[in-house]
């Protein structure tokens, strides 16, 4: 693909005509502001982009417009240097900055066949339908070297492209603005450079802000796993029913389309639903046969402890505690702590809660023994609308019809009959 670039390039530098002519030390500049340029890179949605389009504008109406290709190129290479000599890439790796460098054919092509190469506003429907073929040059290039390298389908690169679209659409017009305004400025690149630098300080700015919030959410998380070890080591019942809850609360929150985040907190509210049993008694948890009224009441509390103890760890984890104080809530309203109702229960709360009655149910404990994956799947529907949050308790079935994995999890503790005796759901 590289390849192929080259040759199409030297064929536009060869034989498409020149709309002007360019002093060696204008294109000298535009290859260099290019390449300082294409270092400039930020972290937008799921992808890296870079603000090249500010160059590659003037670039089109300074310099002949057939080699302009050949320039971007130029400049990827150049921007690139530095890495190669200091060995942090490849030099074979360089080749990549070719099939790179398709998305500049696009524009070319439009303008350099078109009066669209002499910069006035009364050529807009020329730039708009440059920028087209920039992006459709850039979908095609960047598909077929996806297709052929992994196997990938245009469809999911679309998703990752459509930040760096947005970016080029939104700098494409500030960047023709100043060339309309001084194309008759010789060093026009250097009225552009200012902004580079001001974007490559916002760029460095939030790399540093990003860097910082996933090394504090690591420390939430191995904050997170060192309670779960604590949980797991006073009751190794509880630490392997949770891990449990955190696989199938997760697949309910991604089978419901919850951001990123919330996903997070999902798993970490999973994880340390049973926090607070750290500070109720073994023999109260262990107890076979009934509960007492007063431990029942004091096994109630350990959702409230649970709150307590995220709260003294502060942060995203006292924000799961709130979650984890009402992860025995009901739906019809006759949990506890607060007697919460419907949607006033927190949505990872009704998420979670299903999750550890289905995990609870196919697990022998001291009071009862356990019941078939099917047989626990049908107490969940009869208490869908009662004890749990109806789309949920769907949602589940669901992740549990689908996922294989998760099903053969659940069966490696699941007995054989549902005629078992009933469960007492958590």
């Amino acid at each position: 693909m590289g390849g192929s670039f080259l040759a199409t390039a030297a064929a536009m530098a060869a034989f498409i005509p020149p709309h002007r002519h360019a002093e060696p030390l204008t294109i000298g500049l535009l290859v260099l502001a290019y390449a300082i340029t294409s270092r400039v890179e930020f972290e937008v949605g799921t992808g890296l982009v870079v603000p090249t389009q500010l160059i590659l504008v003037p670039m089109l109406f300074l310099a002949p417009t057939g080699a302009v290709p050949l320039l971007v190129a130029l400049g990827l290479l150049l921007g690139r240097l530095p890495d190669v000599l200091g060995g942090r890439m490849p030099f074979d790796r360089t080749l990549l900055l070719f099939v790179n460098s398709w998305h500049a054919v696009g524009p070319a092509l439009v303008l350099g066949l078109t009066e669209g190469g002499r910069p006035s506003w009364g050529h807009w429907p020329y730039y708009v339908a440059a920028l087209a073929a920039q992006f459709g040059f850039d979908i095609a290039s960047s598909g077929t070297r996806e297709r052929l390298s992994l196997g990938l389908s245009f469809r999911p690169l679309l998703t990752f492209m459509r930040w760096a679209f947005l970016v080029d659409t939104t700098l494409a017009p500030v960047a023709l603005a100043v060339v309309v305004s001084q194309h008759r400025v010789g060093y026009l690149v250097l009225i552009m450079m200012p902004l580079v630098g001001l974007l490559a300080v916002f760029a460095r700015e939030r790399q540093g802000r990003i860097d910082q919030e996933l090394e504090v959410s690591h420390a939430y998380q191995r904050a997170a796993l060192l309670l779960g070890e604590i949980v797991e080591s006073s009751d190794t019942y509880t630490g392997l029913h949770s891990r449990q809850v955190v696989s199938l609360a997760v697949d309910v929150a991604k089978l419901l389309g919850l951001g990123a985040r919330e996903r997070r907190m999902t798993e970490l509210a999973a994880l340390l639903h049973d926090v607070g049993k750290i500070r109720v008694p073994l023999e109260i948890i262990g107890k076979r046969g009934p509960l007492s009224e007063d431990e029942r009441s004091m096994v109630r509390l350990h959702t409230i402890e649970g709150e307590q103890i995220l709260a003294q760890v502060g942060g995203l984890l006292a924000e799961v505690g709130r979650i984890v104080r009402s992860s025995h809530e009901r739906y019809d309203g006759l949990g506890y702590p607060d007697g919460l109702a419907g949607e006033s229960i927190p949505l990872l709360a009704r998420i979670v809660s299903p999750c550890d009655a289905l995990s609870a149910m196919v697990t022998d404990r001291p009071y009862r023994r356990a019941l078939s994956l099917d047989g626990a799947v049908s107490e969940l529907r009869s208490n869908s609308g009662g004890q749990f949050d109806p789309v949920v308790v769907e949602a589940l079935e669901s992740v549990i019809r689908e996922d294989r994995q998760v099903t053969s999890l659940l069966e490696v503790n699941a007995g054989s009959s549902a005629s078992r005796v009933p469960s007492r759901l958590p």
